[in-house]
């Protein structure tokens, strides 16, 4: 089942939705790049004949035109985003990719070391969307109100906070999406006694004209 949380009949450039899968079940056949990470469970994702056996935090990119399957080894659920591919002239596509998340060095966000960003893909024009899981420490929250020419789509992991939205304010907590706009003012707190984590997406390296 795909509860499908932003796509293009809401103004989204891209589709993400969460895949609730039996044990045996697959994600259907695509015409775009997919990146696909597991919130619950364990999946394998194939790709030319080669077994890639994720888990919770696991992820895997897989570049457009690439033949692939991606079956569910137990019941899970897993984090979908799809997006047509814009080609960079003298850039070659990425392959595929695999990794986990817990092996990614986390990096404080502009030097605050409460605040961790861990980056799911290579900074690379290569690349034409960055997905990114975000923690906050209890009381921790962005230095200031953001405004981007890009667009996210945000699935809350952990904890909770206040979310701010262009003048409105949001209480969130795990299991909450987030779809914003171009150009719409954003900032986050973490509340409570736990930290706050997020999984976060955004268009990057191509000119908003394309």
């Amino acid at each position: 089942m795909a509860i499908v949380h932003a796509s293009p009949a809401i103004g989204a450039g891209f589709a993400e939705y969460t895949a609730e899968m039996e044990s045996g079940g697959r994600l259907g056949p695509v015409s775009t790049q997919r990146f696909v990470y597991v919130l619950n469970g364990t999946v394998t994702v194939t790709v030319s004949g080669a077994d890639h056996c994720l888990g919770v935090g696991g992820f895997a990119y897989l570049p457009q035109g690439v033949n692939h399957s991606v079956v569910a080894g137990s019941d899970a659920r897993v984090e979908v985003f799809e997006k047509g591919y814009i080609p960079v002239a003298g850039e070659a596509a990425s392959e595929a990719l695999f990794g986990s998340e817990a092996d990614v060095v986390s990096q404080p966000l502009m030097g605050d070391p409460a605040l961790q960003v861990r980056s799911l893909l290579p900074d690379s024009v290569a690349f034409d969307f960055a997905v990114n899981t975000m923690e906050y420490q209890p009381g921790a929250a962005l230095a200031m109100v953001e405004m981007h020419v890009m667009e996210h789509g945000l699935l809350m992991l952990e904890g909770g906070g206040i979310y701010r939205l262009a003048d409105r304010w949001y209480p969130v907590t795990a299991g909450d999406f987030i779809w914003m706009a171009p150009y719409c003012p954003q900032w986050f707190g973490a509340l409570g006694k736990t930290p706050a984590k997020y999984l976060i997406y955004k268009d990057v390296n191509r000119s908003p004209l394309d």
